[in-house]
């Protein structure tokens, strides 16, 4: 296993800080299927990703996409030569939509991070989750949507599954729905003790080839190596943990920074 550490790059700009949004409910358990729709499951409050609550949202079997996302919806026709990346959005994105601005991190920037995405030659699908959505029924709907590619004729290798502190959490949850271990993950701002407690307790294991990502100022996560030891032998096929040493904290989700959209590329399969 391999930790990476990495210097900002030359010419970067700078991220703002903010004050911790925290805490938030915690992960729920990953099951074989999604939970009923109409009756998600009660959550206990921990520092980890927000999860199913008595108040989080239903998500409706077809989400319409907002303008500024109608070219990353899912896509009607599948072609098994592209290379597919899910991009799943932190909460702000929830709580505020567009704009989504931090007091002290600024905006977030969801379009051109998905644009810096596609511009790589990725197929990229994303979307705009309602408020308060159950992380456990969404890493259902996403590993539906994985699912319909491989039917498709999509190899594994080529899919990859990306997510960002909120969006890390579905996506811990999609991998251990999907147990396939030749799709790609990334996960990046999402282990924090409390939340690798979680996990572990409702016996979520990590599956194919995952790449963690986190800034060394990141007070509200941190490394995903205790996950990565409970998930050897069971699922995960490949794992590293890139530290980034940019300074912006939990501020580098919000930006579409080289030093974390170059190395989720090339975990992706692109030179």
């Amino acid at each position: 296993m391999l930790i990476l550490l990495a210097a900002p790059l030359t010419g970067c700009q700078p991220v703002q800080m903010e004050t911790p949004q925290r805490p938030e409910p915690a992960i729920p358990q990953a099951t074989a299927t999604p939970p009923a729709r109409s009756s998600p499951p009660a959550a206990t409050a921990t520092p980890g990703i927000p999860a199913a609550s008595p108040t989080s949202t239903v998500i409706p079997d077809h989400l319409a996409p907002t303008p500024v996302l109608s070219d990353y919806a899912f896509p009607d026709v599948t072609d098994p030569a592209r290379q597919y990346l899910f991009y799943l959005h932190g909460k702000i994105i929830e709580d505020q939509g567009f704009p989504a601005i931090d007091p002290v991190y600024g905006e977030y920037e969801y379009g051109q991070i998905l644009e810096k995405l596609a511009g790589n030659g990725f197929e990229v699908i994303s979307e705009q989750r309602p408020k308060n959505t159950d992380s456990g029924e969404y890493a259902g709907r996403v590993a539906g949507q994985v699912t319909a590619l491989l039917k498709a004729g999509v190899p594994a290798n080529n899919i990859t599954i990306v997510g960002a502190s909120k969006g890390a959490g579905i996506t811990i949850l999609a991998s251990d729905l999907l147990k396939n271990k030749e799709i790609n993950f990334v996960i990046m701002a999402i282990c924090d003790p409390a939340t690798i407690v979680e996990l572990k307790k409702n016996q979520v294991v990590l599956y194919g080839k995952i790449l963690s990502i986190y800034d060394s100022k990141d007070d509200l996560a941190g490394s995903c190596q205790e996950l990565f030891s409970y998930s050897e032998g069971k699922g995960i096929s490949r794992h590293e943990e890139l530290v980034l040493n940019v300074g912006a904290g939990h501020g580098i989700l919000y930006k579409p920074l080289d030093e974390w959209i170059i190395p989720t590329v090339q975990w992706a399969g692109k030179p």
